[in-house]
């Protein structure tokens, strides 16, 4: 990783105070990906998590999925490459598309590109974490830890609450995939 590209990363605002913040925990966690090196401490800290949630669809689901808004106050681009948890057997990137008139989901294998000094709204019908062979049954107000791993090497961990009341933008269900 150039100096120059730390050094942009590394002028992002430590403080950048984020409207409407959830009640989701994230901490930093500074470790590198192959062939990335380590990430400042300046360039992770302008990753932010909002209004994280995460449901399933019945009691019994074998699946279910988390939704927020990443934010990057950051003068880099970067992009979500994965996302990880113990709470399934395998944790995706997933998000919906539509294929002669019939919404289906998909993982998203590129990954989510976060804009610098933007952010990325991931949300029921769009763009999702997906959780596939529930380890445990997730019940309104339990809590799923999960860790977005950046393509820049940053990991941001976070505590996302299990909120089964919240109803889909629009008054859409998750199941109709409508993209907002």
């Amino acid at each position: 990783m150039s100096a120059r590209f730390l050094a942009a990363l590394g002028a992002a605002t430590l403080g950048a105070a984020l409207a409407g913040a959830s009640s989701a925990h994230e901490s930093h966690d500074h470790g590198t990906m192959p062939n990335m090196g380590v990430p400042s401490a300046e360039a992770c800290s302008g990753l932010h998590v909002q209004d994280a949630y995460a449901r399933v669809s019945s009691p019994m689901a074998q699946s279910g999925a988390a939704f927020m808004i990443l934010h990057n106050h950051g003068e880099t681009a970067d992009r979500l490459v994965a996302a990880r948890s113990d709470v399934a057997a395998r944790v995706e990137l997933h998000t919906h598309v539509e294929e002669d008139g019939v919404m289906r989901m998909i993982e998203v294998v590129e990954g989510i590109p976060l804009p610098a000094d933007g952010g990325h709204v991931m949300a029921r019908g769009g763009d999702h974490v997906m959780f596939l062979g529930l380890a445990r049954r997730l019940a309104d107000g339990d809590s799923v830890s999960v860790t977005l791993v950046y393509e820049s090497g940053c990991k941001v961990s976070v505590e996302i609450p299990v909120d089964l009341k919240r109803g889909a933008p629009g008054g859409h269900s998750h199941a109709h995939g409508h993209r907002h």
